[in-house]
This record gives structure tokens, C-alpha cells and sequence, in this order.
């Protein structure tokens, strides 16, 4: 099992890391060119007519929108491919609460992970899941209590404050925190939260995405590398496998049961896959039960490594501290040394023959 301990992994790292710091600065010099750019839907259906005959010279005015139909629960995808790239498709899904704004910026405006892939010579695709954000048509408005109470988008920003590691209470941040300092940059973090236009459905969002994932392989000729985020985590489980080159967990709600049908789908497309997971866990406040949930979740990920490395797979665990990266919360993309953790993730996916 590939469980980086803080010696293998630094040993690794420091000639790749340096030469990935080189090579960035000097594209950042060069600027970022993008050769193609553009925005697509996948998946989704077309709603049943409402009952009754569309009538072309009312149209809209028809309070009763009799005849009409809606196409509703697709993914929306902003892509972006560089000029002199390695042809590699990076395929970005958000997590809970989110869009793929999270993935363009970060809360204090340095360049987000999409840019920084961009330097690296990879093509970026970066999805809206369905229900959430540029995709948020769907049939039937939330009833979800997750997102709202009593007909109010539910609020909660304390609660992603400390469930996500960046302090015990906002605006305090940990000792250490990577996590941009100071009220803009919380602000602009916290108006990156959106909620679900529609219910959760995991089975759905699979399909979405898996529809994605074929479209990519069509534009590209290739398979992609899949990197989520949180419950983006849970969506990739259920994702088909059969587009995808490599997949780069980030935090994910939890790894597929050994021996469930997720687990089968990647370990039988010999599926790659790298977990990364921030700080403040194994270190965590004992007071805090979200301490407790995350030291589940690592674990869960650390014993899913174990045997589907025994059965034939290929998996990386990174706990950061581990490497003396200290300081991440679950938001690491976003964070003051994002651009290092995207070195991390380029150095894997190389020797993976993905540059």
C-alpha cells in the first residue's frame, strides 16, 4: 500500500518539486495562453409537456406554460485548452455547497487550480453538477432540509467555518493556517457558497458526469484525470470508469465499501487513485465532533488503500503533515500554498505517464 510516510515522500519530492517551482515561474513570466475555450451540457433529459396545446401566440404570457418542456438536471462545463499543451484532460468536480468557482480563484484573488493546471500544460474542465449553480434546472424545486428550513436557504457559515477545519470559531483561523488571512478574503470565500436548486441524487449526478467524462474523451481522444472534492468525492464513486485515466480524491466524504460495485468498477479499469488530505485531523480539537468524523474518513480511505492495493490496485494516501506540509484545511486548493499541492498532484500524475 502506498501510505506516504514524511521520509519516502519527501525523498520524492524535493528535485521534482523544485523543478516544478522553476518551470511555474517561468510560464507565469511567459503568461497563460488558452488556444480553445468555450462551455458545454451533458447528460439530463427533457421534461413530459405540461398538459395541454403549446399556443405560440401567448407563449410565455401562458400562466399555465401549457405544451412546453424544460431541459433540466445536466452538468454545465466551462473548459479551457492552453496553447502548447500535453493534450491531458483535467476534469474538476466541486464539492457540497460549491461551484466550479472554487477551483478558479481563491478567496484572497491568487490563481486557483484551474490556471495553475493551465501552466502545467494540461486542458481544464471544470463541471457545475447538476442542480447547483450553471446547472441548477431541474423539475422540482429543493425540499432537501440540507439547503433549506422552513422555505429559507438554511444559513450556516459557522458551521462550514469549523467542520472544515479552517478554525474552531470564524474568523478565527488554526495556528499555522494556510487558509487566507482577514474579512475580504472571508467574504469572498463564503459568497462561494450556493445551494441546491434540487434534491440530492447520487445516482443521477453519477450519470451527469459520466456523460461528461464520454463527451471529454470525444473532444480530446483521451481519458481524463478526475479530481474531486469532498462530496464531488461521492459523485466520482458513482461515475462510470471507463473515461477516466486517473482519479484525485481530495478530501472525499469517504472511499467506496471494499467489495461494493464502485469498489469493482475502478479496481477492474485498474483505476490510479491519490487521496489528499489536509490538516487539523490526526492534531484536531478532541471537543469537537468533526475531529472524530475526519479521523473516520482518513482511516476509511487509509484500509480502502490497503486492500485494493493487496487486490491489484494502484493507490496513494497523503496525509500532508506527513510531507511537513502543515496547516490545510478541507479547502487546500485554496489556500496559501495551493500552488505547492498542485506540484504534489503534477508529480504523481507524471509518474503515472499523465504530463
Amino acid at each position: 500500500m502506498k501510505i506516504m510516510n514524511r521520509m519516502g515522500m519527501a525523498a520524492l519530492l524535493v528535485g521534482a518539486l523544485m523543478a516544478c517551482n522553476q518551470a511555474n515561474g517561468q510560464r507565469a513570466a511567459a503568461g497563460l495562453v488558452i488556444e480553445k475555450q468555450g462551455v458545454f451540457s451533458s447528460g439530463g433529459r427533457v421534461t413530459n409537456p405540461i398538459p395541454g396545446e403549446y399556443d405560440p401566440a401567448t407563449n410565455w404570457l401562458d400562466p399555465e406554460c401549457k405544451g412546453t418542456t424544460t431541459h433540466v438536471d445536466h452538468t454545465n462545463t466551462l473548459y479551457q485548452i492552453p496553447a502548447d499543451g500535453n493534450g491531458v484532460p483535467v476534469v474538476f468536480l466541486h464539492g457540497y455547497g460549491q461551484t466550479r468557482t472554487g477551483w478558479q480563484s481563491t478567496p484572497d484573488g491568487r490563481e486557483g487550480w484551474s490556471d495553475i493546471f493551465l501552466r502545467k500544460g494540461y486542458s481544464v474542465f471544470l463541471v457545475d453538477q447538476p442542480r447547483r449553480g450553471a446547472a441548477g434546472a431541474t423539475e422540482e424545486i429543493v425540499t432537501d432540509p440540507g439547503d433549506v428550513a422552513g422555505g429559507k436557504f438554511k444559513v450556516g457559515e459557522q458551521a462550514w467555518y469549523t467542520h472544515f477545519r479552517i478554525g474552531r470559531v470564524a474568523p478565527e483561523r488554526y495556528e499555522g493556517s494556510q487558509f487566507p488571512e482577514g474579512d475580504e478574503a472571508q467574504t469572498q470565500f463564503f459568497c462561494q457558497m450556493m445551494p441546491n436548486t434540487g434534491n440530492y441524487d447520487e445516482a443521477l449526478f453519477g450519470r451527469a458526469l459520466s456523460a461528461v467524462l464520454a463527451d471529454v474523451q470525444k473532444m480530446t481522444d483521451k481519458k481524463s484525470v478526475y479530481i474531486t472534492h469532498s462530496q464531488g468525492g461521492r459523485v466520482g464513486w458513482a461515475t462510470d470508469a471507463d473515461n477516466i485515466a486517473a482519479i484525485v480524491a481530495v478530501e472525499p466524504g469517504f472511499a467506496p465499501q471494499i467489495g461494493s460495485p464502485e469498489y469493482q468498477k475502478v479496481l477492474a479499469a485498474k483505476t490510479p487513485m491519490l487521496f489528499l488530505f489536509g490538516d487539523y485531523i490526526e492534531n484536531g480539537p478532541e471537543d469537537i465532533q468533526s475531529t472524530v468524523f475526519w479521523r473516520m474518513v482518513l482511516q476509511q480511505c487509509r484500509d480502502f488503500a490497503a486492500q485494493y492495493t493487496k487486490d491489484g490496485g494502484d493507490t496513494t494516501v497523503i496525509y500532508l503533515p506527513d510531507l511537513d506540509i502543515h496547516g490545510n484545511s478541507h479547502f487546500m486548493f485554496q489556500e496559501l500554498n495551493n500552488a505547492q499541492i498542485a506540484d504534489l498532484i503534477a508529480v504523481w500524475l507524471e509518474k503515472h505517464n499523465l504530463k
